[in-house]
């Protein structure tokens, strides 16, 4: 079982940055993908950011390309979003989420909720103009 803990949500002005901080716990078996997901009120749950435990591969979501950067610290079992330049429609919940398997295939990311077997609680973000 594996259990993710979020932290380091908040509110910001626009242009301005947060530092997201997933810590893992539990064991999965194979390949792992981290994920960051966000979901604003009346809206589905997207991915924003994955990226591979293993070799550190990462992909962005178009909206968050060049503003958001996926990082890990495996020693610390930590994963991170440092999120600059943010403006109000980043603003949601934020959360982290892990599959076993790859973070993508059969010609797609694995952005869907539907795609991670675990989750974290989830941090706010809120970004006001």
């Amino acid at each position: 079982q594996v259990q993710l803990v979020e932290s380091g949500g908040g509110s910001v002005q626009a242009g301005g940055s947060l530092r997201l901080s997933c810590t893992t716990s539990g064991y999965t078996y194979g390949r792992t993908c981290m994920g960051w997901f966000r979901q604003a009120p009346g809206k589905e749950r997207e991915g924003v950011a994955l990226i591979y435990r293993d070799s550190g591969i990462a992909y962005y979501a178009d909206s968050v390309k060049g503003r958001f950067t996926v990082s890990q610290d495996n020693a610390k079992n930590t994963v991170y979003l440092q999120m600059n330049s943010l403006t109000p429609d980043d603003t949601g919940m934020y959360y982290c989420a892990a599959r076993e398997g790859a973070c993508g295939g059969f010609g797609r990311w694995y952005v869907q909720q539907s795609d991670f077997s675990y989750w974290g609680q989830g941090t706010q973000v809120t970004v006001s103009s």
